[in-house]
């Protein structure tokens, strides 16, 4: 037999209606923060869970601020080197209306006055920054200005040959800073594989082409010394006859020849005005015993005099600023005269050639980083997909089912309405109601 006390009655009410309402200020509180979840333990799995999927977020979010600072600095740089293209088409088109015999040497130092301020703005260019202070063309070094011009048509680079790196993914680190070096200064000179000149001492009117290699693996051949001097001859019979001779200049010999390279002429090839200069073996009238074929060709178009010389020489590297300064030198120094318009039209081939490769490795590094910012747009839009991935995950996990929500508030309040009044009538109760007095 159990006896229920009074007491006990009234616990058991009290803890009842507790309960209720325990259960009612759960479902009210969810409803007023919109979560299914307020506390790890009302449900640890999806708990757990959120977390790791906030932790991913706050990630991704720092991905994002990544992204955004690489977009910039490689936009900024884009933008720079578009500014240093067109300015390097100016050159050449400066260039080339230097080349107008007609004009007088006034004319052409004014010339030189407008490249000396596209040089300038070139160095400015190479020294820009990010907004930041960083400089764009300094490597690693972000700090530091990366060229300085030490001495007349003299630019030095202080930065170095790395890219600052941005991490852009989980697995993607992309460079957001170029090697100025590789941007102006590694160019090669010439056609690439060599490059024609002529000396200072000619007196005639020829001026050669930039040449052309037409086999590459025969320039390349292990006995090519690379460096050669082509030298001319006019004898005195009427008409006059020019001659020339390729010498090698490594070992003083005659290509065409074998031996000892003369000091005079009349040499053993005639020469034709604009004619192709063959680095190969023509017999006759050639008389080397070893043929030779070095797969290039140049040719000199005018009249050259006695005397008269253009070297070939491998290719080198040659920075821009020392190329637009050699042009300017070339305009400001030139005479009104056949053998002076002759130097200065060579002088100008040489440039503008050299141009036209500095003008090609600054759309290279452009390309370079027109595929970055391709990339970094593409981490972008995947970092925006794993935006709304993980918000969608975090509802699934986290967010209130209003619908069932509301009803189990409707149910909880209708629950705990019927246990305060049952509590009320029970509290009433008394045997002193039954019994009779």
């Amino acid at each position: 037999m159990i006896r229920i006390s009074t007491s006990m009655i009234f616990n058991q009410g009290v803890t009842n209606m507790q309960a209720r309402s325990v259960e009612l200020a759960k479902t009210q509180n969810q409803l007023s923060n919109s979560r299914r979840i307020l506390t790890p333990s009302d449900d640890p799995i999806a708990s757990a869970r959120s977390l790791e999927i906030e932790q991913s977020q706050s990630i991704n979010l720092q991905y994002q601020r990544n992204t955004a600072s690489a977009s910039t600095s490689l936009s900024l740089s884009e933008n720079t080197l578009t500014t240093a293209t067109t300015l390097l088409q100016d050159v050449k088109t400066i260039a080339v209306n230097a080349g107008n015999g007609a004009l007088s040497s006034n004319e052409l130092k004014s010339i030189g006055s407008d490249l000396r301020a596209r040089y300038q703005e070139l160095i400015g260019l190479a020294n820009a920054t990010d907004g930041n202070g960083q400089y764009l063309f300094s490597g690693y070094q972000g700090s530091t200005k990366p060229f300085a011009e030490t001495a007349p048509g003299t630019v030095a680079y202080f930065g170095d040959q790395g890219s600052r790196l941005t991490q852009i993914t989980a697995s993607r680190q992309i460079p957001v800073s170029d090697s100025g070096g590789d941007v102006f200064q590694l160019v090669k000179n010439g056609n690439k594989t060599f490059a024609t000149a002529a000396t200072g001492a000619n007196t005639g009117t020829a001026v050669i082409s930039p040449g052309e290699v037409i086999d590459p693996t025969k320039w390349n051949v292990a006995g090519n010394s690379k460096n050669f001097t082509v030298k001319f001859s006019v004898d005195t019979q009427l008409p006059p006859v020019t001659t020339y001779d390729i010498v090698d200049n490594v070992s003083g010999f005659s290509l065409l020849t074998g031996v000892a390279a003369a000091v005079t002429g009349p040499y053993l090839r005639t020469y034709t005005d604009a004619g192709n200069i063959s680095l190969k073996t023509q017999a006759p009238p050639d008389t080397n015993a070893t043929p030779f074929d070095y797969g290039a060709q140049l040719a000199v178009k005018g009249s050259p005099a006695t005397g008269d010389t253009f070297t070939v020489k491998a290719s080198t590297n040659v920075d821009v600023f020392a190329t637009i300064y050699s042009l300017i030198t070339a305009v400001e120094t030139a005479t009104d005269n056949p053998a002076g318009n002759a130097a200065l039209a060579n002088k100008l081939n040489s440039a503008m050639t050299d141009v036209d490769n500095s003008l090609d490795n600054v759309l290279r590094v452009r390309a370079t980083i027109g595929s970055r910012l391709n990339e970094v747009d593409t981490a972008t839009s995947s970092s925006q997909d794993l935006v709304v991935q993980y918000q969608s995950t975090l509802s699934g996990l986290r967010d209130l089912d209003y619908a069932k929500a509301i009803s189990d508030l409707t149910q909880q309040q209708m629950v705990l309405q019927a246990a305060q009044q049952s509590f009320a009538k029970i509290q009433t109760l008394s045997l002193f109601n039954y019994l009779q007095l």
